[in-house]
């Protein structure tokens, strides 16, 4: 990912931002073009080539509105519907192509001893980002441009693994899904440290549609607790695999984008870029 890139995805994270704090006011694409310094004719080509719409229709991705709108067609259950195989490279599912395995409980207890983990820096349309993964698959993704930090929270999660900087087959397969061109995507293994509950809850978030949301209270009745929405709001929290594992898709039952452990804004911008490659 080029530097450009990098400087695009701020520029469009402060225009968000500002539109946030101004929705009321309906800012026009001059207005928000002079907030992040650009003519409107420059923003307006950037944010196209970015997420592969304007920007007025990028915004009503992004509004309480349309999310609303996402939350009136969810079925009775999300995950009674199969998903469609065979679809345009542009629109392709990635969700079918990731697959949990759950660590065993001694290498859940004991901090990751004995395991070998690899872990890599690199750029995508929404921000730096750390992966890491075992011999049998990425055990961890976040974004976060301090790399220092990074690799503290990774070792946070792992203490007692052994750790070399290397990107891996695993890490560079996972890192594909950031592409436009989603035709040859191979199946992503993730190899995750996490309760029963946990991964029930992670696997369930797997089967939200791209271009879809969910509520807490749906995804509690779905692993079989209706009562257990803080339980499953927790678990989320808790997603060690940014954006592979979409928790960005869950967001609270008024329609309100809720928290994210990577920040309000760049799950907006998550959730418009998916609406953008569905309903181009």
């Amino acid at each position: 990912m080029s530097a450009q890139h990098i400087l695009d995805y701020q520029r469009i994270a402060k225009a968000i931002d500002y539109i946030k704090n101004h929705f009321q006011l309906q800012p026009n694409l001059d207005e928000v073009a002079e907030f992040v310094g650009l003519s409107p004719a420059h923003f307006q080509k950037m944010f196209t080539d970015w997420a592969g719409t304007s920007p007025k229709k990028f915004l009503q991705f992004i509004s309480l509105n349309h999310a609303k709108s996402l939350l009136k067609e969810e079925k009775t259950s999300l995950f009674d519907t199969t998903l469609e195989t065979g679809l345009s490279s542009t629109s392709r599912l990635h969700d079918l192509f990731v697959k949990i395995e759950g660590m065993s409980p001694a290498e859940y207890k004991n901090g990751g001893k004995n395991l070998k983990i690899k872990y890599s820096f690199s750029e995508s349309l929404f921000g730096n980002l750390i992966s890491a993964s075992t011999e049998k698959g990425v055990c961890y993704i976040a974004f976060d441009d301090d790399k220092m930090k990074a690799f503290s929270d990774l070792k946070l999660r792992f203490p007692n693994a052994e750790f070399s900087e290397k990107q891996d087959d695993f890490q560079k397969n996972a890192l594909s899904i950031f592409n436009k061109d989603w035709g040859n995507l191979e199946t992503v293994k993730l190899h995750l440290k996490g309760t029963d509950f946990q991964l029930k809850v992670w696997e369930s978030l797997l089967k939200i549609p791209m271009g879809k949301l969910s509520t807490y209270g749906s995804l509690a009745q779905e692993v079989g607790n209706p009562n257990a929405s803080r339980a499953v709001g927790a678990a989320i929290g808790s997603n060690p695999v940014a954006f592979l594992i979409p928790c960005h898709r869950v967001i609270q039952s008024s329609g309100k984008i809720g928290g994210y452990m990577w920040g309000s804004d760049r799950k907006q911008l998550l959730i418009g870029w998916e609406s953008a490659k569905i309903y181009p």
